[in-house]
Formats: structure tokens, sequence, C-alpha cells
């Protein structure tokens, strides 16, 4: 689906739209509209699960987890899985794997903090590369003119690292090449990714590793957890090792590795959750495509481009918006949804070579696309078991403020 905006119907709404209740209208949700619920999955299995769990007494490593890596592997069609604590822990295992301490590691500027902070933690320092102006993911042009850039004077890449933002496919084909002709690993941030394709292909198996997160904003939730697929079974058996400290079962440690472990809970409940994925993946696309047609026309606010053969989890609706156009920029359009009794976040802003545990760097980069698009991001309320008619609503609140955008 490829997601753009067109046509008359949002600018015909808008016409006619009614006050919003920032200017005194009546608010679209008065008992307030959170960005994000939970959905539990079966309630049933999940009690039988976690009885058998908590009655064996083996609550962390077990058959569980075990069960849960097979499932995820069958899912994306990948030979390998290892589940983790969480997907900034499996990413730090994969970088610290590749080698990189004292090396740089190309990444996005335009992604959640924890993408630098795993290659921080891994000893690496970042390289941010810009994004693409559609789709907000990793600009491979930019990605291999950052690489020659730092290819003159140490530290040399050690690796690429790629942002499947709000669970829209990179340019896989194309980071692909990059990796390949400047000879570094490909490691993909898919935390926001799991029931994603790229050109119908599971996301999961691109790049060198792929790592999921399992937390609760996520499609597919464990409470908190991580996965990290591959094809390569010698990088699978290393964060297998380095999942529990880099111990291979006699103490004498083989790296300095992490407690990175899933508890079997977190598995039980990942395990049921992923059984209704592709269903709940497709009501959020459906919800998207809604919401999109609402406000088909208006001026100024888009959703970030899905190329067609694609599918995104949909992890987060995110607004574009041009101030120019839409009358008025983002900090007000939130304010003004607030008032509304909708929820938002600007994900993500500021980027993240602008934040203060970058500071120190900022300066190095010229990232027009990826400043811009932080200055215009705004992401809505959308989850899996929201119905059309709420997402709609939310969609008509974005017309009636824009109508009345040059008074706020």
């Amino acid at each position: 689906m490829a997601v753009t905006m067109g046509g008359q119907d949002g600018a015909s709404a808008a016409s006619g739209a009614a006050l919003p209740a920032v200017l005194g209208g009546t608010p679209a949700f008065p008992e307030g509209l959170p960005l994000t619920r939970v959905q539990v999955p079966d309630r049933a299995e999940l009690d039988r699960r976690f009885d058998a769990i908590l009655t064996s007494g083996q609550l962390t490593n077990g058959d569980t987890v075990r069960e849960l890596e097979d499932a995820a592997a069958e899912f994306l069609d990948v030979p390998h899985v290892v589940a983790v604590a969480s997907c900034t822990s499996g990413l730090m295992l994969a970088l610290q794997a590749f080698g990189v301490a004292g090396r740089r590691v190309v990444m996005p500027s335009f992604t959640f903090s924890a993408t630098a902070h795993a290659a921080h933690w891994a000893g690496a320092l970042p390289g941010f590369a810009d994004v693409d102006h559609a789709t907000l993911t990793l600009d491979p042009g930019s990605a291999s003119r950052e690489i020659d850039a730092s290819e003159g004077s140490p530290p040399t890449v050690a690796a690429l690292m790629a942002t499947h933002v709000y669970g829209t496919p990179c340019h896989v084909e194309e980071l692909d090449k990059v990796a390949t002709e400047w000879g570094v690993p490909l490691l993909y941030d898919a935390a926001h990714a799991f029931g994603s394709r790229r050109a119908g292909a599971p996301v999961g198996g691109f790049g060198t590793a792929e790592v999921f997160s399992l937390s609760p904003t996520k499609v597919l939730a464990a409470a908190e957890g991580g996965l990290v697929a591959t094809r390569d079974a010698a990088l699978a058996e290393t964060i297998r090792l380095g999942r529990g400290y880099g111990n291979p079962g006699d103490y004498d440690c083989v790296f300095p590795g992490l407690n990175a472990r899933m508890s079997e809970l977190h598995a039980a409940l990942a395990l049921v959750s992923l059984r209704t994925l592709p269903e709940r993946v497709a009501h959020r696309g459906a919800l998207a495509a809604a919401f999109a047609a609402r406000i088909e026309g208006l001026p100024g606010v888009r959703l970030p481009a899905l190329a067609d053969g694609d599918t995104s989890t949909w992890k987060d609706l995110t607004l574009i918006v041009d101030p120019a156009e839409f009358g008025c920029g983002v900090p007000v359009l939130a304010a003004a949804l607030k008032a509304e009794g909708i929820d938002s976040r600007r994900y993500f802003h500021p980027a993240v070579h602008v934040q203060k545990a970058y500071a120190p760097l900022h300066g190095a980069w010229r990232l027009p696309v990826t400043e811009e698009m932080a200055d215009r991001v705004l992401t809505v309320p959308l989850w899996s078991h929201m119905d059309e008619t709420t997402i709609l609503r939310v969609a008509d609140a974005v017309v009636r403020i824009q109508a009345h955008a040059a008074r706020l």
C-alpha cells in the first residue's frame, strides 16, 4: 500500500469543520484517548502456561524460551532466532560480536536513542547519516557517503545499522549493496517491525542480523524482551553465549557478556501473542489506510510512504506536518490535540545527533532531512484493538484543527 495524500475528501471536510476544542468546540474524546493500549492475548492459555512454568520452577532459559525461538524462526523464515532480555541488549551483543569497539558504526540519527546507545555500550562511536524524505528510513546514499568520509582517518567503520522506522521496511536491497561494497556487516534495528514485510518477504531475514523488540508498545509484546534473527549460525551461537555473561557453562567466560536472558514468563506471553499477530498487523494496516483516506487532500500533512508490496506493522501512526501548508507547527497541533483529549508524542524529536548524550559530537554531521523531519513528526494513537470509528474521530480532529489553524 502506497500511502499518499491527494484528492478532495479531507479538504472538503475542512471547509465546513466545526470548531476544535482548543477554540471552544466539543472535545472529540472528553474521556481521553491514550497513545497506546496493550492488548493482552488469550488469558486462558496464558494462565495454563504460567501455571506450568511456575510449577516447574524453571523461570528462565527453559523450554518456553526455546519454543518461542523456534516459532519466531518459522514465522520469519530464518534458521536462527535468539531470545534476549531486550532489543537494546540484542543490538549490543550483535555489535560486540562484530568487533566494533574503538571503531565507528554508521546509523541514522532519526531513530530511537537506543540504536545509538547500543553502539556506545559496545564501545563504538556513532557515524550519523541522513534519512529518506518519503519513508524516514536510512538513506543508502547518505550512509555510503558517511562510510566514505570515515575511511580517511581512524576510527574506521566497523558496521552499518538501519532502523525500520514505525515498521516501515528499509530500502534493504540498496543497503545490502552499500554494506557489500564497503565490506561491513549490516545490522537492522527492527524494534518496530516484527510482522512487517519487504516485497512480501518477512522482515527478519535481511542483513547480517535483525533485532526485534517485544516491549509493551510493540505489536508483538512480551512485556519486555527482544529477538535476534540471523542466517549466520556462528553469530547466533555467539549471541546465545553472550546473553549469559559469555559463560559456556564452566564459569570460564569466553568474553564479557551480559545478563540478557529472557524469562520463561515473558516468552509465554510472546508465544500466545504470536498466534494472532498476522490479524493484528492486518487490522492496523486497515486503520492506517482509513486514517489516510479521511485526511486525503488536507494540505500540509502526510504519512510516511510505504512501497507497493510492502507491509508495515504501523507500530506508530506518525503524521509529517509542513507548518507553512498546514497552518501551524507540530507543538501547536499537539496542544490542540491534547484539548481534544488525544495523546500524542514527537517520535522522533529531537534527533539523536542533537540530544544531550551526543551533543559533544554535534557539528560533525549535516543531516538536513533528519532535522527537518524531526521538527515535523507527530505520532497519534493507534492500537491493535482500536476500532475504525475511533481512528476516524482522530482524523476528523486533525481536519478540524487544520481548518482553523490560522486562529491557533
